[in-house]
């Protein structure tokens, strides 16, 4: 059963190119037996050998061998061609030059097989050869292959390269962001509990020597110890939920809530997103967040429109509201998150821009994620 199960995965993946090649693989020897020579028949045997086993160690040349395998291999099938009207060692070769990576040497190996293809090709049906010309339209077949297939192969190659590529960087940038928001929770925890924790010590070991000598200051101190205890825990608990993430939608709501409490009228319009990352998302929303807190408390505006919509490519958010924009310098820019926004979608390969007439629109663009993990945290 082990051996069906393995033989129908094989055959699920490889179609029937393997029986193509055994067949490629066997037909040489028709070929040769079809003479009445019996040296032409040796040579033709030690041919063939020589071909596949060269043919073989091609594969794991490097640098120079690779031409002087390719070499000898284009002599064996045109050798073959002129002797016993083989032309289809020519089609090995096509598949091997294809996968050859680098791509000087392609081109040169393509040539040199395409042009000395075309002329042993030539010269058999110059000779008027009866089994060369029997086979024509397969030949025919042949030298297409010859002329397509290594570009094919050439080109598959390289853009299975190019996914590699894609992936690795996509992995590292995945990396990156999550030593990103490492290095970001150190300095919160760092501003946030670094600096009270040391003044619940600093008062802690003042009212331990405070409590014989003045036992009301020493309460006053504990009091200080409690509250400051009880704010840094407050802030560690935002902090925490601050680090799960925002979608979109909660956002939204909350978004909804501010601009209704600022008396500033809210027009939204969102198509479904697919293909965004939870860090995508969460960028978006924080980015979302800081352009409505702008609007209300700098913009003036009285109206607020959010358009949510996404493209084969990009995902889409633009904000538009009624109230004025004046030109700042880049201090107050700083202030009013618009480089924290700029820098945010730029982190995502996105990009941000503002518009300032007829009230200010902000448009962020940002790619949609290639491939997605299961689980993405951060």
């Amino acid at each position: 059963m082990t051996m069906i199960k393995q033989y129908v995965t094989f055959q699920k993946n490889s179609g029937i190119s393997p029986y193509i090649w055994i067949i490629l693989c066997i037909l040489p020897f028709y070929f040769i037996f079809q003479t009445d020579s019996t040296l032409k028949i040796i040579v033709g045997i030690l041919l063939t050998i020589v071909f596949f086993i060269l043919y073989r160690i091609a594969f794991f040349a490097k640098g120079w061998p690779v031409y002087l395998w390719t070499f000898i291999l284009i002599g064996i099938s045109i050798t073959s061609t002129s002797l016993f009207s083989y032309v289809y060692f020519a089609f090995f070769l096509a598949h091997y030059i294809g996968n050859i990576r680098d791509r000087v040497t392609f081109l040169i190996l393509y040539f040199v097989h395409l042009i000395s293809t075309s002329i042993s090709i030539n010269f058999g049906i110059i000779q008027q050869d009866e089994f060369f010309l029997k086979q024509l339209p397969f030949v025919i077949v042949i030298w297409i292959a010859v002329i397509l297939l290594p570009f094919n192969i050439h080109n598959k190659n390289e853009k299975e390269q190019l996914e590699e590529k894609l992936e690795d960087a996509n992995k590292r940038i995945r990396v990156l962001g999550i030593l990103e928001e490492r290095h970001r929770i150190a300095r919160d925890l760092h501003d946030t509990l670094g600096q009270k924790l040391s003044l619940i010590g600093l008062k802690s070991d003042l009212a331990r020597r405070l409590i014989s000598k003045n036992p009301e200051q020493a309460r006053n101190e504990l009091k200080d110890v409690q509250h400051t205890a009880r704010t840094t825990l407050n802030e560690v608990r935002k902090m925490v939920s601050s680090m799960r993430g925002i979608r979109l939608k909660d956002e939204l709501v909350e978004v909804k809530k501010v601009l209704d409490a600022a008396e500033i009228e809210l027009d939204i319009e969102e198509s479904k997103l697919a293909n965004v990352s939870l860090l995508t998302e969460n960028i978006l929303s924080m980015c979302i967040k800081e352009a409505v807190n702008n609007i209300v408390k700098h913009s003036g505006a009285t109206k607020c429109s959010i358009f949510i919509e996404q493209t084969w490519t990009d995902t889409i958010i633009t904000i538009k509201d009624n109230g004025s924009f004046k030109k700042k310098n880049d201090d107050e820019q700083k202030g009013h998150g618009l480089i924290g926004m700029k820098e945010r979608v730029e982190f995502v390969n996105g990009k941000m821009e503002i518009e300032t007439e007829d009230g200010t629109t902000l448009i962020f663009t940002v790619p949609n994620d290639v491939k997605q993990t299961d689980k993405e945290e951060f």
